[in-house]
């Protein structure tokens, strides 16, 4: 790989949480940032990662951040013009958040986590569990600090480069209906104005991970190409969805929230429970479960046209993710046990054999029908690219490595979100990553091919495919 340094940092860095993408990411920093090692140092709850931060050299400490030491640990580690890289879980983001924007720290993470037991605590309403409710809160942090160091709001793979990728597929979709160059946009209202345009109707963030580990799945474990953590933790959320102005039947289970942006809703039942309908080019054809993720709500709300202050337009937005078939088995046992988890869980990195991850933008509804862009990664070509890495895990690392660049190269932006940012420019930071970089045409739809073997007049539109009634699976 071509070792260009993309920018250079002269501060500390502290990583907040070591695990899977922790580790994936420090190999790729050294690489592609000018900065000292003796200048990172890793705090983490656990050693788990111990060994591969000792090759690089790099700082060590376990001693986990709780509610009553955060200024004990984080005061004499990070000061202005540090970088705080997030990557734990069970810690507060916005506590994490709030502590870097008032003292000018750099700030990333890859989606907004709670303290430990926030999401399983049924005495709070499934709204204040929702990701709804945690980006909400903190956009309220970073409207107190408009002019503090850039900090970077969920940013990964998805949420991070699906956001990328939607601007990308709405240009090449503006293009190929143009038959030519188009006018790139350079704001919000712009960017909406052409989703509008091309009529966008639905976004999927579709995914499709065929990865295959030996052993297999055990009883009692929960089995998982990235973090079990962090995946059962979301699975166990409401699912979440960014609601389009085109819809005409709300879900029965839907629920509004009375407070924020209003640009998405909420269903009441783990979104580990529900399924809907999408397409990914390899795989065709899917159900993939509809996981709560930050980018259904802020993409969701990044494109959402309002005049006189009502919304005009909006697409639906949402997670359509069928992960490797170990974590679907490991889902269904957790299901059975009524969501709660598993004694055991296992991450999948050196036993997975093969398979690839199919990841991005399915963007619907427009004159050409469906269409997906995104990344195309094997595992053989994941650990090519890169040490301590899955297929799954490098597509978040590198949108964890393009997000850092652009937040040193704008160091003053105060709070950003994925859809704020220069598109292309963590793009080009990131493809040389991402295998094979495609974007597919298609004719499929939510209807097509339905009710040849039953009938199924009563849970679908046929009036309009593009609604969400007829991609959820009942």
């Amino acid at each position: 790989m071509d070792e260009k340094k993309h920018v250079k940092f002269r501060g500390r860095l502290v990583f907040v949480g070591f695990g899977s993408i922790g580790q994936g990411t420090l190999p790729l920093i050294l690489r592609h940032i000018d900065m000292p090692r003796d200048r990172i140092t890793i705090l983490t709850a656990d050693d788990r990662g111990q060994k591969e931060a000792g090759q690089y050299g790099v700082k060590f400490i376990v001693n986990p951040i709780e509610r009553d030491n955060v200024e004990q640990i984080l005061g004499p580690m990070l000061g202005k013009g540090d970088f705080l890289l997030n990557l734990s879980v069970d810690v507060s983001s916005t506590v994490l958040i709030e502590y870097c924007m008032r003292r000018g720290v750099f700030y990333l993470d890859t989606c907004i986590e709670p303290w430990h037991g926030m999401y399983t605590d049924g005495s709070l309403s499934l709204a204040s569990r929702s990701n709804y409710g945690l980006r909400e809160e903190a956009l309220a942090v970073g409207r107190k600090y408009p002019k503090a160091a850039t900090v970077v709001l969920t940013h990964g793979a998805n949420p991070g480069l699906i956001s990328h990728w939607v601007k990308q597929g709405m240009v090449n979709i503006a293009r190929d209906v143009a038959g030519g160059d188009v006018k790139i946009p350079t704001t919000k209202e712009e960017w909406s104005r052409l989703a509008m345009q091309l009529g966008i109707r639905v976004i999927h963030c579709a995914e499709r991970d065929t990865q295959i580990a030996e052993p297999r799945k055990r009883r009692n474990e929960f089995a998982n190409t990235w973090s079990v953590d962090g995946f059962v933790s979301e699975g166990r959320q409401p699912a979440e969805l960014g609601w389009g102005t085109h819809e005409k039947n709300f879900p029965p289970d839907g629920k509004r929230h009375d407070f924020g942006s209003d640009a998405a809703i909420y269903l009441a039942r783990p979104g580990m429970s529900v399924k809907v309908r999408s397409w990914t080019p390899d795989e065709g054809p899917y159900h993939g479960f509809l996981i709560t993720h930050g980018e259904a709500i802020s993409i969701a709300d990044y494109f959402t046209l309002r005049e006189g202050g009502k919304a005009i337009y909006r697409p639906t937005c949402h997670y359509a993710y069928h992960p490797c078939d170990d974590a679907v088995l490991s889902n269904h046992e957790m299901g059975g046990r009524n969501w709660v988890a598993q004694p055991n869980y296992r991450i999948f990195m050196d036993e997975i054999f093969d398979g690839v991850d199919e990841l991005g933008a399915l963007l619907m509804g427009h004159a050409k029908g469906a269409y997906w862009y995104g990344s195309r990664l094997s595992i053989q070509q994941a650990r090519k690219l890169a040490p301590f890495n899955s297929a799954t895990s490098l597509q978040v690392v590198v949108g964890v490595l393009g997000a850092m660049v652009w937040a040193l190269e704008n160091p003053e932006r105060g709070m950003v979100e994925p859809d704020d940012m220069d598109y292309r420019r963590v793009l080009d930071i990131a493809d040389p990553y991402l295998g094979d970089v495609i974007g597919q045409y298609s004719d499929w739809t939510p209807l097509k091919e339905r009710g040849w073997l039953y009938n199924e007049d009563a849970d679908v539109d046929k009036s309009d495919p593009w609604q969400f009634k007829n991609f959820r699976v009942v």
